[in-house]
């Protein structure tokens, strides 16, 4: 195919899945089966693989994430991103509503659903999408562009548009991706996000656009900023004619005149919200013609013509039938409350965490309990107290011993939880390993959850050194194992045994030490064997520990299966030292450095710490700054960027030459 013929069909491919993408992410009503929607996906990523010169940014293969950022620059906002003042009552809505008529006379209002997400704002030139940001404290947010880019209903690009158009939108998690989400933070051991709100924000500023693709976030867009060629006389008009535009705009804006019918919108999406799939936490109302909003003008913080009624967290009594004992990756036992079921904020409830044995005690929480129950942010279930105990009820206690293994449990100093110190323990065993094979601990690919589960469950693996004597006839002897997926994860498994030291100081899960303290280890003692000599004092004096760290990690080092287990690593050839990263050589001071496409040899973040260990700063964005631009297989709009820039580009090859 000439390239004259390979543009037609991008062009014509990229029309129709922007069409069902629409279809799909917006309207909730698909045309084609998602096979088929990935069969046209997987043509246009071939002709742009072959054709990398015809990628656009508007491609719908833009949006799976890209390279890590270093940082979110800093975006002013033209026009306020306001917050909006609170109120709690109907009553309070009256006053509202009252002190507008005194103000204007006759005035009608817009009621719609208050999301409970995160304020952004999109901008588009000439209908193209080419700045996203976040709200920050209203006048000035973070450029965010590259993870919003990720979200299936933004639009990448717009038909018939202004040749200036930023609009406000909410950007939120449904709850069936925050279900999953919190189930893959448990299965890892990491504390979960504790509602959907703070999963979308924390999803958004991710320096990884690839993990915020996988977060499966959306959006509802609320209002027009900023706009250059069109005019309107009421808000809802310009929601109208968003929607005309293809945004998805909010799920419901109706206008009301009188108090009592603000009221009975307010009751009617109350009622509705627990059907909705994403959560809501109260309803705005807005005057709706922007003429009479210029009259009302706002306050330094908030606008005068606008109110956020707030829904009250619902709580319900009900029986406590059990308390059930969970342990944890790190060992932490956990009580969970089984009581009968409730419907809370729209759905059935049945279980709450009891956080430990101080909760427990302080509430006097005893099995058959009448006790009441609410929805911490209207999404986790948490027991608020006992109402009445049963007659004779006793205390609850811990147990001394693991349920599940017969260790006895433990307390540490100045701790609430109690633990079990057996890290063999089969309650931990698959956490602790999800967790060294994590891409910031030992980084083997292909070693996901799913893949680990099995290793586990069939008994080859029940250390993390069972991993690196695993052959590949007994892969594919498993289910989800081929020849060649037995092949790549042996070879992956193999390439983790060159990790820096710190990655398998990382990796071993020692409680209170993450990344940077694990890098910091390594620092000042350069690897494993001599941290594994090194005495409390001489861990405590480094800059950024303290006694709690410090004695984590000589104790940890000093439990005979740790000793065991790294002594076992040693032996099958992982790589205990660790490299100064800094190679004295400045060559590239002052020099920015971008990296696209998929490099011949070198990971992204080998080729990354190649161009740092040389004095040399790496971006996630080509601007006028950039001094090179490293590029791949399948570069994208970075390189068609910089070409347009005329910002010189290297090859794999090349840089590596540079370095010499």
């Amino acid at each position: 195919m000439n390239i004259s013929d390979a543009q037609k069909r991008i062009e014509e491919l990229s029309a129709l899945l922007d069409k069902y993408s629409y279809q799909y992410y917006v309207l909730d009503d698909p045309e084609i089966s998602d096979y088929e929607f990935d069969m046209l996906m997987q043509e246009l990523k071939s002709l742009e693989e072959q054709f990398p010169e015809l990628i656009l940014p508007t491609s719908p293969t833009q949006r799976v994430g890209g390279m890590a950022l270093n940082k979110f620059e800093k975006v002013t906002h033209a026009v306020q991103m306001a917050s909006l003042q609170d109120v709690f009552s109907f009553e309070q809505v009256e006053n509202f509503v009252q002190k507008c008529r005194d103000e204007l006379g006759s005035v009608e209002f817009s009621v719609e659903p208050k999301i409970d997400g995160l304020s952004v704002s999109l901008e588009y030139e000439n209908g193209i999408f080419t700045r996203g940001s976040t709200r920050g404290d209203g006048f000035v947010g973070e450029d965010v562009t590259a993870n919003l880019r990720t979200i299936r209903s933004i639009l990448l690009k717009i038909e018939n548009a202004p040749e200036f158009l930023e609009v406000r939108g909410e950007v939120y998690m449904p709850r069936d991706s925050f279900f999953s989400l919190v189930e893959q933070q448990e299965l890892k051991g990491e504390a979960p996000f504790k509602n959907p709100r703070n999963a979308a924000a924390g999803s958004l500023r991710q320096k990884d656009s690839k993990i915020t693709a996988k977060r499966r976030l959306d959006i509802f867009i609320f209002n027009v900023q900023q706009i250059t060629g069109r005019e309107y006389e009421t808000h809802t008009q310009s929601l109208d004619d968003l929607k005309a535009m293809g945004f998805r705009t909010l799920p419901s804006y109706r206008i009301c005149t009188e108090a009592a019918e603000i009221r009975a919108e307010i009751d009617r999406i109350g009622d509705e919200r627990a059907e909705f799939g994403f959560d809501i936490d109260g309803v705005v109302i807005k005057v709706n013609r922007l003429s009479q909003r210029d009259v009302m003008g706002a306050t330094s913080k908030t606008p005068k013509w606008a109110v956020a009624y707030k829904y009250p967290p619902e709580e319900k009594e009900t029986k406590l039938l059990d308390i059930e004992v969970n342990v944890g990756r790190t060992g932490a036992i956990t009580p969970v409350a089984v009581f009968e079921p409730i419907l809370l904020a729209g759905t059935n409830v049945s279980r709450a965490v009891l956080h430990n044995q101080d909760f427990i005690d302080e509430k006097d929480i005893r099995i058959g309990d009448i006790i009441v129950v609410r929805k911490a942010g209207e999404i986790i279930p948490e027991v608020l107290r006992s109402v009445s105990h049963e007659e004779n009820s006793a205390k609850f206690s811990l147990p001394s011993v693991c349920p599940v293994c017969g260790t006895p449990s433990v307390r540490d100093d100045g701790e609430s939880v109690l633990r079990c110190p057996n890290v063999s323990c089969p309650a931990q065993l698959l956490k602790n390993m999800i967790h060294f094979a994590s891409r910031n601990a030992m980084n083997i690919d292909g070693l996901g959850e799913a893949n680990m589960k099995l290793l586990v469950e069939s008994g080859l693996v029940k250390s993390p050194a069972d991993l690196y004597i695993l052959k590949k006839e007994q892969l594919t002897e498993l289910e989800r194992f081929g020849e060649k997926s037995a092949e790549n994860l042996i070879n992956a498994i193999e390439a983790s045994k060159k990790n820096e030291a710190d990655r398998l100081v990382f990796a071993l899960g020692i409680r209170n030490i993450g990344q940077k303290a694990a890098t910091l280890l390594c620092e000042r003692f350069g690897g494993v064997e001599a941290i594994l000599n090194a005495e409390k004092e001489e861990i405590s004096a480094i800059e950024g520990f303290g006694d709690v760290m410090a004695e984590s990690v000589y104790n940890a080092l000093r439990e005979p299966h740790t000793i065991e287990l790294i002594s076992r690593l040693r032996d099958y050839g992982v790589n205990m030292t660790y490299s100064k990263k800094s190679t004295g050589d400045d060559r590239f001071s002052g020099l920015t450095f971008v990296l696209t496409g998929t490099l011949p040899t070198m990971k992204r973040d080998e080729a990354k710490k190649l161009i740092e260990s040389f004095g040399g700063k790496v971006s996630g964005s080509v601007s006028k700054k950039t001094s090179f631009v490293v590029a791949g297989d399948e570069a994208g709009s970075k390189l068609v960027k910089a070409q347009e820039l005329g910002i010189e580009i290297l090859t794999e090859a090349e840089l590596i030459e540079r370095t010499k």
